[in-house]
């Protein structure tokens, strides 16, 4: 069983930052694949980032490429998400998700169905 929680969420003004993160418990953490989620009011979970297992590969959904970026750090058991550049449109609460599947293919890793493990979500923010 692993357990994520998020952290870092807040307001932010349009073109400002935030950072992040997600800190997983269980000794596997490393093997995991992780992602990043957003679900905005009245919209489906879209996915925003993933990363595999090694942190060699990493995937972005078309909106937020050049502006976020996602890491991890495996000795800390965390996964982090750089957010530059915020628009409005951005206002979401993310979500952070594990899957055993430490190396996927880049059309699974973006569905939702994958990931066994869900953080509780943090609230992102950005006035215009």
């Amino acid at each position: 069983q692993v357990q994520l929680v998020e952290s870092g969420g807040g307001l932010v003004q349009a073109g400002g930052s935030l950072r992040l993160s997600c800190a997983a418990s269980g000794r596997t953490f490393s093997s995991y694949a992780m992602g990043w989620f957003r679900q905005a009011p009245g919209k489906e979970r879209e996915f925003v980032a993933a990363i595999l297992w090694s942190g060699s590969n990493t995937y972005y959904a078309a909106s937020v490429k050049g502006r976020f970026t996602i890491s991890r750090d495996n000795a800390k058991n965390t996964v982090y998400l750089q957010m530059n550049s915020l628009k409005p449109e951005d206002t979401a609460v993310y979500y952070c998700a594990a899957s055993r599947f430490g190396a996927m293919s880049v059309m699974d890793i973006q569905k939702a169905n994958e990931y066994d493990y869900w953080g509780q979500g943090t609230q992102v923010t950005v006035s215009s």
